[in-house]
């Protein structure tokens, strides 16, 4: 406790750049260090621009270090009206050179069910001398067929192997890895993965783990001996060979750890029946 701010809760504060500011802390553990290196990483930010597009329905993500951000969905159908094509696309494009800095991002997906991403790819390149942060962005668009729009369609752009080469070496990327392997392991090879806090501490006994899966709310735990005992798995699956893949809860991948409590494993080896076992 202190005169500010009472033990477990939290206070926000507004820094401003370039403004020198000091940060302490009495115990300074590793993923809060980790968390502060990333943070100070310049490169930090979107490492991907989706945008779902089909005739009248548009949505934009920005799929960045440690969040996936719907930060617009366009909708042009009204009733049975024709949708005016050239009006909606203007919208899209402007929606893009209000959202995202093309001068930091390095690549962009235009997906959809149909044939409305190839024309308004063209409409883009045809606008893009309009804006200079756009300059060589035809280098840096890539189209790709999907089957839904929205949250759906994300996930199927994520999955795609030509989606990944393009943020290969990205944060995100090993997140959404982690987590495509996890998945597949747990429906091909069940007993090479498992997930919930028991099977993943008995599993870290055994030293199976290989891959540690783990959202950033377990960090955030009110209980304090609960993040530290996290924080000490963590730790331990490092010193015996494995690596540690924190996820964001607001990122596509960690919501879907989420649904499996937030915390799982890839395993060294089998270990059948884990969830039955006691050490």
């Amino acid at each position: 406790n202190n005169s500010y701010v009472t033990a477990g809760s939290f206070h926000t504060l507004e820094l401003v750049k370039d403004k020198a500011f000091e940060l302490k802390k009495k115990s300074w553990d590793s993923i809060s260090i980790e968390n502060l290196k990333e943070g100070c990483n310049k490169k930090s930010g979107c490492d991907l621009v989706v945008l779902l597009i089909n005739p009248g329905l548009a949505h934009l993500y920005l799929v960045g270090r440690s969040m996936t951000n719907l930060c617009s969905t366009l909708d042009s159908k009204i009733g049975g009206k024709k949708i005016d094509l050239s009006k909606f696309f203007e919208r899209v494009f402007n929606a893009l050179v209000k959202n995202v800095d093309f001068s930091v991002v390095n690549c962009m997906v235009i997906a959809g069910p149909g044939s409305t991403k190839d024309h308004f790819r063209q409409y883009l390149l045809s606008q893009a001398s309009r804006v200079k942060s756009m300059e060589g962005v035809k280098s840096r668009v890539a189209l790709l067929d999907v089957n839904s729009m929205g949250k759906e369609g994300l996930r199927e752009v994520l999955d795609d192997p030509r989606a990944m080469s393009l943020i290969k070496d990205t944060k995100s990327a090993t997140e959404l890895k982690a987590m495509k392997e996890l998945n597949e392991m747990l429906l091909f090879h069940p007993d090479k993965a498992c997930y919930g806090p028991k099977s993943v501490d008995l599993a870290s006994e055994l030293m199976a783990i290989e891959t540690l899966l783990i959202t950033d709310e377990l960090f955030r735990n009110r209980d304090n001996g609960l993040r530290k005992k996290y924080i000490g798995l963590v730790d331990s699956v490092k010193r015996s060979g494995g690596k540690a893949v924190l996820l964001s809860s607001m990122h596509v991948s960690g919501e879907q750890l989420t649904q499996l409590t937030g915390i799982a494993a890839i395993l060294r080896f089998p270990v059948p029946n884990i969830d039955d076992l006691e050490l």
